[in-house]
């Protein structure tokens, strides 16, 4: 399936953009929500970040972050913060596969699972980094690789999550854990998952919006919870505010979002 391919499916899925109320009308917008709601979920969740550094602290040892240089365009790069959820490795690189599941901490499997390790990325945000929602950060190595993909999907703030993440995250999982190598995680995550979740990463750029942005945060922090559902699905109560039209558009979609990954498998 070709991009254009991929785009039209969504395009024609739906009628009309979403309505012009809901959507950004520029970036000071979104970037003053960025600011203010670092800030807020900074100051309130400050008692569960310092547990989990204590925790971390207390059970692995330091160091208690991760750093990663990561890309917010092409030619910026940038320190991406995580919570340490591996045990450290002088050579470590790339992205994680199979072949790196057997340094993954108790403690660090517990984070992953309810996606606390990326707490720490609240300071990205508010640094302006990142956004809340948009392409998950790249590193630099596919940057290069694949420059003209990487300077249409950058062209949107790199986010903690977006419709990539929620969408694809699953299979990209399962493609890796099968990984045995760096050189085969390397291989199998550039072949399968860059254009895949590239493909993705332009309908959220085509249809982004302030409604679509809250739906994804909130449906990130849903899945993240325990026994919360593994497919990313639209609700099918009304939201206040949200009209029959505009549910329509946004289940239409989540669907063809969904169908751009799994046909392909």
């Amino acid at each position: 399936m070709t991009d254009a391919n991929a785009h039209g499916m969504v395009k024609a899925s739906i009628v009309a953009r979403p309505p012009l109320r809901w959507r950004y009308r520029g970036y000071p917008l979104k970037r003053t929500l960025d600011v203010l709601g670092s800030l807020t979920l900074g100051v309130f969740l400050a008692p569960l970040i310092l547990t989990v550094a204590a925790l971390i602290w207390r059970q692995d040892g330091g160091p208690i972050f991760y750093r990663s240089e990561r890309m917010r365009a092409p030619e910026r790069p940038f320190i991406l913060w995580k919570f340490r959820t591996m045990r450290p490795a002088p050579d470590d690189s790339g992205v994680s596969g199979g072949d790196k599941a057997g340094r993954i901490t108790r403690t660090g499997r517990m984070l992953r699972r309810m996606r606390l390790d990326e707490l720490p990325q609240l300071w990205n945000v508010f640094r302006g980094d990142m956004s809340f929602v948009g392409p998950r950060p790249p590193l630099r190595r596919y940057v290069e690789d694949f420059p003209e993909l990487y300077a249409e999907v950058l062209r949107v703030k790199p986010g903690i999550t977006g419709l990539a993440t929620l969408v694809f995250f699953p299979t990209e999982e399962r493609l890796l854990r099968a990984c045995e190598s760096p050189t085969e995680t390397d291989s199998v995550y550039a072949r399968r998952c860059v254009p895949r979740k590239a493909r993705l990463d332009r309908v959220y750029a085509s249809h982004q919006n302030i409604w679509f942005d809250f739906w994804l945060m909130v449906t990130t922090v849903r899945r993240s919870l325990p026994l919360s559902p593994g497919r990313l699905r639209p609700r099918g109560k009304r939201g206040p505010g949200r009209s029959k039209s505009a549910r329509a558009r946004q289940d239409a979609l989540f669907k063809e979002s969904n169908q751009v990954v799994f046909r392909q498998f």
